[in-house]
């Protein structure tokens, strides 16, 4: 069996879907996906998973009702806020990825103070993805490969000027709700990852489906291109 995934990566899907079912307004299914990241958050922590990242909010999902944009990022703060204590006891460090810029003050203030206070953290790094998009962000990294005179352009170079250039390419990547595709989510790191798909929606994710996700993710074969052989 494969050892755990060092790096998972998770489409937190169907949290409107969740609410709407249930008669509440997806502000109310939102906030109930909130607290299925703090435990499945502490459910990696205690499994020994080093890395994992969080698709929060894409370049999409701006072109949402602005009043659910707001809510999003009212309850973004809140959190970010209010777990900022926890995060520092359990030795998790924060980070996001994106374009931050386009995110209101209050939020880029929130990230940017809980950024500072977890910096030298090293229990595990939790890594959340905020007016994100995979192809804008090779885009930027290309760019940036542009303005240092770089002539030619290599996988190296561009995995080193990725938002996720700190960290190591996710192992195991998880989407919740039945829905099946990747959606503009590190499209590049995702190239050698193993893909899970459940039905369960994201505020119903528990850490027992975190861990047959895990399962079922470490009874695979990873060749990379290999043979069985080669790698035996």
């Amino acid at each position: 069996m494969n050892p755990i995934p060092q790096h998972i990566a998770i489409i937190m899907d169907g949290n409107g879907r969740w609410a709407v079912s249930r008669g509440l307004s997806r502000i109310e299914g939102h906030s109930k996906g909130i607290e299925t990241v703090e435990e499945i958050t502490m459910a990696c922590r205690e499994a020994g998973i080093k890395y994992l990242t969080l698709y929060a909010f894409s370049d999409e999902n701006w072109e949402r009702p602005a009043d659910e944009v707001h809510g999003l990022m009212k309850l973004l703060v809140e959190f970010l806020r209010l777990k900022k204590q926890k995060m520092i006891d359990n030795q998790i460090r924060f980070t996001a990825i994106g374009e931050r810029k386009r995110l209101p003050k209050t939020v880029q203030g929130a990230l940017q103070d809980i950024e500072n206070a977890t910096a030298s953290l090293d229990g595990m790094t939790l890594i959340v993805a905020l007016s994100y998009g995979s192809k804008n962000e090779i885009c930027r990294a290309v760019e940036r490969l542009i303005k240092k005179g770089s002539k030619v352009i290599t996988p190296e170079a561009v995995s080193a000027n990725l938002d996720t250039a700190d960290f190591p390419d996710p192992d195991l990547f998880i989407r919740t709700s039945g829905e099946i595709r990747i959606s503009n989510f590190l499209l590049w790191q995702l190239a050698y990852s193993e893909l899970y798909f459940t039905d369960v929606m994201w505020p119903e994710f528990t850490a027992k489906d975190l861990q047959e996700a895990i399962e079922n993710y470490r009874k695979r074969e990873r060749r990379f291109g290999k043979t069985s052989e080669q790698i035996c």
